[in-house]
């Protein structure tokens, strides 16, 4: 199994021939509020059409449908947590989106892909997506905060080989709400705690260091250092990728 690591939280998963992405980005996010991203930005031009595209949730900087039609077309397989395809559908036109609750299953060629549970920041709906080539699991997060389900994923789905785990700790303050100042994804300590639980032998950090916007989108704070220093105290291993790098498994 091969994990490219894309733009802020996007992966490309190849194994046993298939082709998967997970939330790719390009340039639909809300400039507004995420502001210009630090890390540049490509257009993923070398991607190759992609089985299946797996969407953790609806927020911009995970859905790009612009990206998605322009590159793969309408025809384009999604796969999306279940109560979102119908605006999927309607809004942009997609033909072949469906929805999955958490548990549920379906197989593409010799992968087995499940939802499993994930807590959005916001309270939009949002599900991980867990992968299953026969001889090696992964998990990709989104961007959940910490939650009290990794326990039943880690003893039901588990022991993972790779978790993809967001690490940036972003605290929103939005004129449109009442703010809490509480961090709405993993910061960098959390991240190696669910690691850890999920008996993953690797954490692979995604939804991080591109995107900081002050006063309303605030990345935490010295994320790499309180990570590495952390992943020592705890021995979990990490495996930073940069934008468009590739580990095999």
């Amino acid at each position: 199994m091969i994990i490219r690591r894309l733009q802020w939280a996007g992966a490309q998963i190849e194994a046993k021939n298939v082709r998967i992405l997970i939330d790719p980005i390009y340039n639909s996010y809300n400039k507004e509020f995420f502001g210009k991203p630090l890390q540049k930005f490509s257009s993923l031009e070398d991607i190759l059409y992609p089985d299946a595209v797996l969407i953790t949730h609806l927020h911009s900087d995970h859905f790009d449908p612009d990206y998605i039609i322009q590159s793969f077309g309408l025809e384009t397989r999604l796969f999306v947590p279940k109560g979102t395809e119908e605006e999927i559908m309607i809004k942009y036109g997609f033909k072949n989106v469906k929805g999955f609750l958490v548990d549920e299953s379906f197989i593409i060629g010799d992968l087995t892909i499940t939802a499993s549970y994930s807590v959005d920041g916001l309270g939009d709906e949002q599900v991980s997506w867990i992968i299953n080539d026969k001889e090696k699991t992964i998990i990709h997060c989104g961007d959940t905060l910490w939650h009290g389900y990794w326990w039943g994923i880690s003893k039901k789905y588990g022991p993972f080989e790779a978790a993809l785990l967001p690490i940036n700790g972003a605290i929103v303050c939005d004129s449109d709400m009442i703010n809490s100042y509480q961090p709405i994804c993993l910061n960098p300590e959390q991240a190696i705690a669910a690691a850890r639980i999920l008996e993953s032998k690797l954490l692979i950090p995604i939804h991080f260091g591109s995107f900081h916007n002050p006063p309303i989108y605030n990345e935490t704070e010295d994320i790499k250092s309180r990570l590495l220093l952390t992943a020592e105290q705890e021995k979990v291993t990490i495996k930073l990728l940069n934008h468009g790098e590739a580990i095999e498994l």
